[in-house]
């Protein structure tokens, strides 16, 4: 059974390989492991029998958030993770204060773009080249709530 926690240290490797198999421009072990003593951040975890399924990576400044990275590992893929690791992260933010979640996504990324759209996200703007491999525009989404 899936179970989301907070991010803690014995993730860390397992995240860092999960980086590598998702990302062309992967976080090193040294940045993710950074997170885990910055105030500002809040990552989730999805784990099953102490085995890395998923995160989701955030830091938030005067009641907004900006989701850094989501990533589900390739054997994990088409369960629901992504999208109930997006809600945890939402319910634990608005814990925390938080009203507002931004983030940005490659235009190309079709799947992610819905995804976003039905868990109530609205693109507000684009960042030209914002992704360089390979080079790609960011849409700008966010998703804001009440208590």
């Amino acid at each position: 059974m899936i179970e989301y926690v907070l991010m803690r240290e014995d993730h860390l490797e397992q995240i860092a390989e999960i980086e590598q198999q998702c990302f062309s421009d992967p976080w090193s072990l040294r940045s993710i492991t950074s997170e885990l003593s910055n105030p500002l951040s809040l990552w989730v975890v999805a784990e099953e029998n102490g085995k890395v399924a998923g995160y989701v990576g955030s830091q938030s400044v005067l009641g907004e958030a900006d989701m850094m990275n989501l990533a589900v590992a390739p054997s994990f893929r088409r369960q629901g993770i992504g999208r109930k690791l997006v809600q945890e992260l939402v319910r634990r933010l608005n814990e925390k204060g938080n009203h507002i979640l931004v983030l940005e996504v490659r235009a190309s990324n079709e799947p992610a773009i819905l995804l976003y759209e039905e868990l109530g996200f609205a693109q507000v703007g684009r960042r030209p080249n914002y992704y360089a491999h390979p080079k790609e525009d960011a849409l700008i989404l966010r998703k804001e709530w009440l208590d």
